[in-house]
C-alpha cells in the first residue's frame, strides 16, 4: 500500500521553545492510525504542524505528502492538497452560515463552481448520516453550537469535502455515548466511501471502541516513545500510559 503521508526527522517548535522531537511516521492510504498520550505530549502539536498551522515553526526535517515536500507549504494549500483537520474547540464564525461555509471550502478545494441543487443534495444526505436537523445549515459557524454540535458540524464537514487525509484532533471530547456512535458512524462512512486516511488523535477509549485501528503512536514530550498495532491502543486503556512507556516489551 503507497504511503500518502511522511514525516521524517522532525523538529518543531513555538516562540523558539521545540515541542517535537525527532518525529518520524508513515501513513498509508486508506489506513487509520492513532495518536495517544497525555495531556500535553505533544498530539495537538503534531497535528497542527502536519495541517500547517503557523504557529508552529519546522526546525528540523520535512513532512511528505503523496510524494511531495509540503513542510513550507500554508495550510489553503495543503487543504486544497487534500489535508483536513478538525479542532478540539472548533471556532465560531459569526456571519457566515455552515451551509455557505461548506459550499466556499468545496468550491475552492475543487476549484470548480457547484450547482446549488448538488450541493444542497449532498448536504441533506451528509446529514441524515449524522442526524442533524436540516435547519443546522442555515445557523452560522458554530455560533450558539453546543460542544457536541460543534463536532458533528466538523463530522459533515469531513463528509462533505472528502479530504485523503483527516486529522481529528480530541473528536470526542465531551459527547456522551450517543454522540460518539453518530460521530463514529459519520468517521465510518467517510472512510468506506472514500478509501478515506485518518489520524485520530485522543487520550480516552470512547472513539476508539468505534474504528478499526490500524497503527497506534505513543507520545510522550514531544517524542514517539512506542508504536504497534491496533492492539497496544487497549493495552494504554487497560495499563495507562506509565506501566509500560520506557518498556522494550508491553506482554
Amino acid at each position: 500500500m503507497a504511503e500518502l503521508l511522511e514525516i521524517r526527522s522532525l523538529n518543531a517548535g513555538i516562540e523558539g521553545k521545540e515541542l517535537l522531537h525527532d518525529i518520524s511516521l508513515s501513513v498509508s492510504q486508506g489506513e487509520t492510525h492513532v495518536l495517544m498520550g497525555q495531556n500535553g505530549a505533544g498530539k495537538s502539536t503534531l497535528g497542527s504542524t502536519i495541517m500547517g498551522s503557523p504557529e508552529y515553526k519546522v526546525t528540523k526535517g520535512s513532512i511528505i505528502f503523496d510524494g511531495e515536500d509540503i513542510t513550507l507549504d500554508s495550510p489553503d494549500k495543503r487543504a486544497v492538497k487534500g489535508i483536513f483537520m478538525s479542532f478540539q474547540n472548533p471556532v465560531e464564525i459569526p456571519g457566515i452560515t455552515l451551509s455557505e461555509f461548506l459550499r466556499n471550502a468545496l468550491e475552492h478545494i475543487t476549484g470548480e463552481k457547484i450547482k446549488l441543487w448538488d450541493f444542497k443534495k449532498k448536504l441533506n444526505s451528509a446529514m441524515e448520516i449524522l442526524d442533524m436537523d436540516r435547519s443546522y445549515a442555515d445557523r452560522e459557524l458554530n455560533t450558539g453550537f453546543s460542544g457536541g454540535e460543534k463536532k458533528k458540524a466538523e463530522i459533515l464537514q469531513l463528509l462533505m469535502l472528502r479530504p485523503r487525509l483527516a486529522i481529528l484532533d480530541e473528536t470526542d471530547s465531551g459527547l456522551d455515548v450517543d454522540a460518539v456512535k453518530t460521530v463514529s458512524r459519520g468517521i465510518e462512512e467517510y472512510r468506506k466511501n472514500s478509501s478515506g486516511t485518518l489520524i485520530i488523535i485522543t487520550h480516552n477509549s470512547r472513539i476508539l471502541d468505534e474504528v478499526h485501528l490500524d497503527k497506534t503512536h505513543i507520545l510522550m514530550n514531544g517524542r514517539i516513545v512506542k508504536e504497534g498495532d491496533g492492539s497496544l491502543a487497549a493495552h494504554v486503556l487497560e495499563n495507562g500510559f506509565e506501566k509500560y512507556i520506557n518498556k522494550d516489551d508491553i506482554a
